[in-house]
């Protein structure tokens, strides 16, 4: 059990839904405007997780681009991908079995819920809305709410601010090393699920308090 849990931030991307087949069409169609070679989901499985930013100049150098000529790019490559992210946000994507079922079972003791995602808020409200997860939330942070994004702390440490708990007593649930690593770093308990994207590394070897194979597991765990 982890106890004396008063809140719960959630990530999103890989962790309530498995966004890949978005970041796929939408990368891949930023890749084919620029004339750059394209990009397979398991290499954006690697890349994905640090903000979209991260994920385009990733995706530049993968294609043969060393760092200052896909800096050089940038500007031009985050504008197109806005563009083909907004058209396809949602579409190729679905909620994780078992999300809903652990979402309303966190309703129903009370305990007040924030998505924390390095997804740009826009983005991130969006695709809520349209899985039907937004009515979770009572809180939701973007990579683009904050002056950083995870994994440094500062998004969660103010993600607990807003919700009026302290790190302690605030539970943190993603699928990858920047979950872990932020919620450490914040004084986070952080609870992380076996499915999602992690970089294309095991997520046992990340820290975390405990693993588990589905959000509905999650309720059981907190005293």
């Amino acid at each position: 059990m982890i106890g004396r849990i008063q809140a719960v931030m959630i990530d999103l991307d890989g962790t309530l839904v498995d966004t890949l087949g978005d970041f796929d069409a939408a990368l891949n169609r930023t890749l084919a405007d620029l004339a750059r070679p394209p990009v397979t989901r398991a290499d954006i499985e690697r890349m994905v997780g640090k903000g979209s930013m991260h994920l385009i100049r990733s995706a530049l150098q993968h294609g043969g681009l060393d760092a200052g000529a896909a800096q050089a790019l940038l500007d031009r490559a985050w504008t197109r991908y806005q563009a083909h992210y907004q058209a396809v946000n949602g579409r190729h994507s679905a909620v994780y079995p078992g999300v809903a079922e652990g979402l309303a079972a966190l309703a129903a003791r009370g305990l007040p819920l924030a998505c924390l995602t390095n997804k740009p808020l826009a983005f991130a409200r969006e695709l809520l809305v349209r899985k039907g997860l937004a009515g979770h939330f009572r809180q939701v942070f973007g990579g683009d709410s904050f002056a950083r994004s995870k994994p440094d702390p500062l998004p969660l440490i103010e993600t607990c601010r807003a919700l009026g708990t302290a790190p302690a007593n605030t539970l943190m649930v993603g699928d990858s090393l920047n979950d872990a690593q932020a919620a450490r770093a914040a004084g986070c308990p952080v609870v992380l699920v076996r499915y999602g994207y992690n970089h294309g590394e095991p997520i046992a070897h990340a820290p975390h308090d405990r693993l588990i194979d589905s959000l509905a597991e999650l309720e059981a765990l907190i005293a």
